[in-house]
């Protein structure tokens, strides 16, 4: 029996060795294992996803993580260089026990993009499952792990600016209730229109085309014009 105790020790200890050395070279594979998991047990879906993501604006570039204090910041550091590890002078600060006092960075470099400094850490950093021994540049998607902790790096450098709403949206979208509060209506995809079952006396002004003529001063006049057009709207007594 005692034999047999030692046999089975000495096996798990041999599967320990080879899920250390098996996560030290491919760490992807225990998130895609976790992430399969998630399927069949509910509990593990509440595990919390860390990322950073590098943000190039046309006035500041900085970094957004959910990393420090468990909370989404955003990071704005003169020299563009985010220092990460253990220590609390660190632009971003990680309580591990297997990371490093000063671990890593993220370094901006202009008309170049966002890099990865490992500083020579004890138990290293690794980018996409291999070691970062140099300077390696990030690219959106890559998935970084220092320590025992692993996050996800996206970026984003272009941004589009979309047109502006409709005014016959804005009307379906604005509701004003009983108190006086505005309100976000949402309309079913399915749900058939209803027709008015007398003729509308207003049909003749909404046709017009002082409409459209409206519609094109609208999008000039500001937005305290806007909110005083749309509160004698809502507030009008209606016969």
């Amino acid at each position: 029996m005692t034999d047999f105790a030692q046999t089975e020790i000495e096996r798990r200890l041999t599967l320990y060795q080879v899920f250390i050395k098996l996560y030290e070279h491919h760490s992807g594979l225990l998130d895609e294992i976790l992430q399969l998991e998630n399927l069949s047990q509910p509990s593990l879906t509440r595990v919390k996803r860390c990322y950073v993501h590098g943000v190039v604006d046309t006035s500041a570039v900085y970094l957004m993580t959910n990393l420090c204090d468990n909370q989404t910041q955003s990071l704005r550091q003169p020299q563009q260089i985010w220092t990460i590890g253990r220590n609390r002078s660190s632009g971003i600060c990680i309580v591990d026990n297997y990371m490093s006092r000063r671990h890593a960075a993220i370094q901006y470099i202009d008309d170049q993009g966002f890099y990865f400094i490992d500083f020579n850490s004890t138990n290293g950093s690794f980018v996409n499952g291999d070691r970062a021994f140099v300077r390696i540049k990030l690219k959106d998607g890559d998935r970084i792990r220092l320590g025992s902790m692993t996050f996800d790096f996206f970026m984003n450098s272009t941004a589009r600016v979309l047109p502006t709403v409709a005014m016959e949206l804005l009307m379906q979208l604005m509701h004003r209730n009983r108190e006086n509060q505005v309100e976000i209506l949402t309309y079913p995809r399915n749900r058939p229109k209803l027709l008015p079952e007398k003729p509308d006396d207003n049909s003749e002004i909404r046709n017009s085309p002082l409409i459209d003529k409206f519609e094109d001063w609208y999008e000039n006049f500001s937005s305290e014009q806007k909110s005083e057009i749309l509160d004698r709207f809502f507030s009008r007594k209606i016969p």
